[in-house]
């Protein structure tokens, strides 16, 4: 049963270009599933029956798994099933008659203006003590001004920035390029970054990598984690202050002040607009807020 898993998992690579972290989310929920169908003594694919996923399905459930993160474990299967009919290496499709999980469409987390300033104040303020304090604001000011995934912030080449022309570009999720314009804050920081703070972590070495380590490597993921928890203490914010917050307060502080969604979703890199729609309901909310200001409300 590996092999056609495995055909699948370089099918989605391949032809459907999936990210680094998507593939890793895929392998795992479907070798969590074959792993359930061997204690259940399956030996091919074509041996499953609805019931067998129902009851991986509940299993998940009882492990408190969320609605959410149900469907994304049915969405796997599903798609794996699909594949597999395709290529002949089964004959029917035990999901079809399988329901996803309904889950409430949940609100993201977000950071009022105040509590942005607060933390870009913090950052600022670390800014002045040297290198690494001018590499972290320039970052956190990048982010905020562009709703880039954290992912592609660390992967920022020198060449991928037009500070000239006032945009960046990068590659998001299924390796499909878009252009994110920057703002005249975001561009300042960066140009003090790359003027300075830049060539002494640099240390004479042949990189392209934007944002370096003391030791002159490409800055990670988890490493940025770390320094935004750290800025969020200095700044007193008690919300679970986050990358992906930062995105969506950048996206959310746009639609409140009258952006078009379809602009949003560019900017943003979400292949359906529906995915961005979310940020509407966050718009309405506020509206609600300053409506009830009125004189009649």
């Amino acid at each position: 049963m590996e092999e056609p898993l495995q055909r699948y998992l370089d099918f989605l690579k391949v032809e459907k270009g999936l990210s680094k972290n998507s593939l890793a989310a895929y392998g795992t929920d479907l070798n969590g599933f074959l792993e359930f169908l061997r204690r259940r003594r399956k030996t091919s694919w074509g041996d499953v029956a609805p019931q067998d996923i129902l009851e991986h399905v509940m299993k998940l459930a009882d492990g408190a798994l969320k609605a959410r993160s149900l469907a994304r474990h049915l969405i796997a299967i599903r798609g794996l099933y699909k594949f597999l009919l395709k290529e002949g290496d089964v004959s029917k499709n035990p999901t079809a008659l399988v329901e996803l999980p309904k889950a409430g469409r949940k609100l993201p987390n977000f950071l009022t203006l105040d509590e942005v300033d607060r933390v870009l104040s913090a950052s600022h303020a670390r800014a002045q003590e040297g290198p690494e304090g001018l590499r972290n604001d320039a970052m956190l000011e990048l982010l905020y001004a562009t709703g880039l995934r954290v992912s592609e912030l660390v992967h920022l080449t020198v060449d991928d920035l037009h500070l000239d022309r006032g945009f960046l570009k990068t590659m998001g999720k299924g390796s499909k390029e878009r252009i994110v314009p920057i703002g005249r804050s975001a561009i300042q920081s960066i140009q003090l970054y790359l003027a300075t703070a830049r060539e002494t972590h640099r240390k004479g070495r042949s990189t392209q990598a934007l944002f370096l380590t003391r030791l002159g490597r490409g800055m990670t993921r988890q490493m940025f984690w770390k320094l935004l928890k750290d800025l969020s203490r200095r700044a007193g914010i008690r919300k679970d202050l986050s990358p992906h917050v930062l995105r969506h307060s950048f996206a959310t502080h746009l639609v409140q002040r009258g952006a078009d969604l379809r602009s949003v979703q560019a900017m943003l890199g979400h292949a359906d607009i529906s995915t961005t729609q979310i940020y509407t309901h966050l718009n309405l909310s506020h509206l609600k807020i300053v409506a009830a200001k009125h004189p009649r409300a």
